[in-house]
């Protein structure tokens, strides 16, 4: 057992960037040549009738400022068990590969003569993603996860309509721990969605499939494992069931951290599959972006992807457009810098690496799960069941809560008091009642995994002495605890600098 830290978070009471600096501050001039010769030159629907409303500060100011936020916690910084997400170590180096200007400074509309190597490495990360996957062709143009569960949707119509089926194929079925955006960005591509219910081992049974399926079947969207770290054995069985009837099968591979190398989703039937470079493959999602989920698929479907594609001839790297394309789905090839990130770790792993990352996963999950186990209060999901568990488990403070009123929102509030980064509770709705996710990846310590589980036994400890203490938490974080009651009200919250503005001129 290790102690359990003092922490206090830094607090400089540092105020937004347009309350500092003065008028007439600069930390940089432009030369006069970079503006218009004339306002002429700038349609008149383009033209500020007042200036900017900007702040104004020396350089030393801009930088003391952001250092200060950095200090605060205000991201991950402490132990951060980021469930789902696949958190892992950005290295620098990879930063500095992807910064160089031969990569940084390309601009898509160049002459493909000109940046060859820039996209070598891109088609070289796609052979990477193609020998762990077994898919034909992969599109880097998704800007993540959703983005990329969309592209399937749109490539799931195009392919149906290619065969004069799309009409009668309305129905995409999904299960209920499938990620929520595989539902709803087939509803949004025009499907009906049907949930399949996760029963008793943790999984939709094959019995429940086979009653949905039929002529009307599009596709089958899932995770495996899902965000229970549960992984469905008869996964094949399901996809050759929807494949009898005409249907396809997607693999939304955001889990794929616990089982790299050690399967492929070609091999297990699916025709399409998607990865996240910002989280297995080690490139930085930096809190909601920079993203990119990698959309890969069959030969069958690879006419549909989003252009442009790189393609070798020789030693040459041409751009061409697949000659049924459903059209972009964001710029020309997606976030390269990010790609090159991923290639860059990839290729330092190597294959040995990367199942040694995936097995350190899976037994750092298992260690968690023996000592977290043994904690007064806290159950799993499908408790009793000898599951297996992957990269994550889904934990309940179901029995805490009803033995002390804390929620495990409470709970986890108080952790970051500790240096704890708040953790995953669970995708909504909670299928299980009062849920936290740790995934601890393969990047923490034996030392890490002990201390997050240690102030947790504290934590729930202390809410037994003190429940008003975990319940009013943070104490020792820049901010404290919010009242969360007017949030959906306007009129009390201001997101842009103009509506802060506003808000205090009327008050």
């Amino acid at each position: 057992m290790s102690a359990v830290r003092r922490f206090h978070a830094a607090s400089w009471d540092e105020k937004v960037v347009y309350e500092l600096g003065a008028p007439g501050r600069r930390g940089f001039v432009p030369p006069a040549s970079w503006a218009p010769e004339g306002t002429s030159a700038l349609p008149e629907h383009l033209r500020r009738e007042h200036d900017a409303d900007l702040p104004e500060l020396a350089e030393y100011e801009v930088r003391r400022h952001f250092t200060h936020l950095s200090q605060q916690t205000m991201g991950m910084m402490g132990i951060s068990l980021f469930g789902t997400c696949t958190m892992k170590h950005n290295p620098t180096v990879n930063d500095a590969v992807a910064a160089r200007s031969e990569i940084a400074a390309v601009h898509p509309r160049q002459d493909p003569a000109t940046y060859q190597g820039v996209l070598g490495l891109v088609h070289d990360m796609e052979d990477e993603l193609r020998n762990l996957s077994g898919m034909a062709a992969f599109s880097f143009q998704p800007g993540g996860g959703a983005d990329a569960a969309y592209l399937n949707a749109v490539i799931t119509r195009a392919y149906h309509a290619s065969r004069g089926e799309l009409a009668q194929r309305t129905q995409v079925i999904t299960t209920a721990q499938a990620h929520p955006c595989n539902p709803a960005t087939a509803k949004a591509a025009g499907f009906e969605v049907i949930t399949l219910p996760v029963e008793e081992e943790g999984y939709p049974s094959l019995e429940a499939l086979k009653a949905v399926i039929g002529p009307d079947t599009a596709a089958l969207v899932l995770n495996n494992p899902d965000d229970m770290g549960i992984y469905n054995p008869r996964i094949r069985e399901f996809i050759d069931a929807v494949h009898e009837v005409g249907g396809l099968a997607f693999y939304d591979n955001a889990n794929f951290n616990g089982v790299m190398t050690r399967l492929r989703a070609h091999d297990l039937g699916f025709d399409a599959c998607m990865y996240m470079l910002h989280k297995s493959f080690g490139a930085n999602k930096g809190g909601n972006g920079p993203s990119v989920g990698a959309y890969g698929c069959s030969e069958a479907l690879a006419p549909f992807l989003p252009g442009p594609r790189i393609v070798k001839t020789g030693d040459v790297y041409e751009l061409v457009e697949p000659e049924q394309s459903i059209g972009r789905v964001r710029e020309f090839l997606g976030n390269v810098p990010q790609v090159i990130k991923a290639y860059s770790w990839t290729r330092a792993m190597g294959t040995d690496g990367l199942r040694e990352a995936a097995d350190l996963s899976v037994l750092a999950n298992n260690y968690m799960e023996t000592r977290l186990m043994a904690l007064d209060g806290v159950t799993m999901a499908f408790p009793g069941k000898a599951l297996p568990r992957l990269e994550m488990t889904r934990y309940s403070l179901e029995e805490y809560a009803a033995e002390t009123g804390l929620t495990t929102v409470d709970v986890q509030n108080r952790m970051t008091d500790f240096g704890i980064d708040a953790y995953w509770l669970a995708h909504e709705p909670w299928l299980t009642p009062e849920p936290f996710t740790p995934e601890a990846g393969e990047m923490w310590s034996k030392e890490d995994l002990d201390e997050w589980i240690d102030v947790l036994a504290h934590v729930l400890e202390e809410g037994r002495r003190d429940p008003e203490m975990v319940r009013s938490a943070p104490h020792n974080q820049v901010v404290a605890q919010i009242d969360g009651s007017g949030l959906d009200d306007p009129a009390t919250w201001a997101v842009t600098w103009a509506a802060y503005r506003r808000k205090h001129q009327s008050a």
